[in-house]
């Protein structure tokens, strides 16, 4: 299944990696949009549903967890793939009770 034309919209409150990640997706052919927040993310799915969303987990304000569950509430199906440069076992649970409430 090719890559090519998916719309990927990254949502990370750090410039520099918003800007690497948009940077590879577009050179394997993604068309690509950003968001710094979490409210940014969801006014943005509003207007125009992607075929996923990479979201941070760590923000300010809205944070991913809250972003995620927002998500999963208004566009059932819609991809999300969580980021973190955490590695704490609270992090994991969390992505874990995540996973299996959706299957």
């Amino acid at each position: 299944m090719s890559c090519s034309g998916k719309k990927v919209l990254v949502v990370d409150d750090e410039a520099h990696l918003r800007e690497l990640l948009q940077n590879l997706l577009e050179l394997n052919g993604m068309s690509t949009s950003c968001a710094s927040s979490g409210e940014e993310c969801l006014l943005m799915l509003e207007s125009s549903l992607p075929d996923l969303v990479l979201l941070d987990v760590m923000m300010p304000g809205m944070d991913g967890w809250e972003a995620f569950h927002r998500i999963k509430e208004k566009y059932e199906g819609l991809p999300v793939v969580l980021l973190t440069v955490r590695n704490h076992d609270f992090d994991r649970m969390m992505g874990l009770d995540i996973l299996k409430a959706e299957d």
